[in-house]
């Protein structure tokens, strides 16, 4: 009996003492974060540290520990195996919480309403990043790149903004840390002259065909006809090409659509 109520009441234990980073496991600690860690059974050891800025705690019986660049999983680990190797306690149930993080900063760069760096306080993911920079311009590409340093190496990771938002989609949102670059580029751009009611430069929409197009143009004037369009564009050597058109033909990036006069 007594053996099956410790083991209820090392679950309620767990349960009580789940950490509020549980849904962000893959954060790894850095100098200013605050851990409260306690140990199952252990009172006295209960312990509330800022990571220093060797990126170490101290620990009662252990001493310093390494907490910066690893996961609060891993801290536990660490911590626990160290008081049983040490001979202190006998298989230790340690819990591990980051109770505040320290001021991270992240740059935010390109068409977003508010760029340059921001600082995150607590574990953040791509979404919450742009929100700090007021979300993307109305010219921001719906791909945003997040470029990152992991083990001195940059690793460069393009988002779909658009299939984030769709059902699977929230596995793209990637966690950020101190010192990543989240980058939104200029969305691709077509462009309209001749007889439309509204010549200029537009935004490409995704699948995006003439007629499609000739709308955003404000359609073609009374002078205007749909029939002999033309489409400029650049081939892949960057020369200039000169296309027959219709309507149900696709946009491409830089595309230059001529909407000829009526000779009728």
């Amino acid at each position: 009996m007594t053996k099956l109520w410790h083991g209820v009441l090392m679950m309620c234990a767990l349960l009580l003492a789940a950490p509020a980073w549980s849904a962000d496991n893959d954060y790894r600690m850095g100098t200013g974060d605050v851990l409260r860690i306690t140990v199952y059974g252990q009172p006295d050891l209960a312990t509330e540290a800022r990571v220093g800025d060797s990126g170490n705690i101290s620990f009662p019986l252990i001493g310093d520990v390494k907490m910066a660049g690893v996961t609060p999983a891993q801290g536990e680990t660490e911590i626990a195996q160290r008081l049983s190797k040490g001979g202190f306690i006998n298989e230790p149930f340690v819990t591990l919480n980051v109770v505040q993080y320290r001021g991270q900063q992240i740059s935010v760069l390109g068409r977003v309403n508010r760029p340059g760096r921001h600082t995150l306080e607590k574990v953040s993911r791509v979404t919450d990043v742009l929100a700090l920079a007021g979300g993307i311009a109305s010219d921001g590409a719906d791909t945003i790149t997040l470029v990152r340093t992991r083990d001195g190496k940059p690793e460069y990771r393009d988002i779909d903004m658009i299939a984030l938002f769709q059902p699977g989609g929230e596995a793209s949102n990637e966690m950020v840390q101190d010192g990543d670059i989240v980058n939104v580029a200029r969305q691709p751009m077509f462009y309209i002259y001749g007889e439309v009611q509204r010549p200029g430069a537009f935004r490409l929409e995704r699948n995006m065909s003439v007629v499609q197009a000739l709308s955003m143009g404000g359609g073609v004037t009374v002078r205007g006809t749909q029939k002999g369009l033309k489409i400029m564009r650049r081939n892949a050597s960057g020369e200039l090409q000169q296309l027959d058109a219709s309507l149900a033909d696709p946009v491409k990036k830089d595309d230059v659509i001529y909407v000829k006069e009526s000779l009728f």
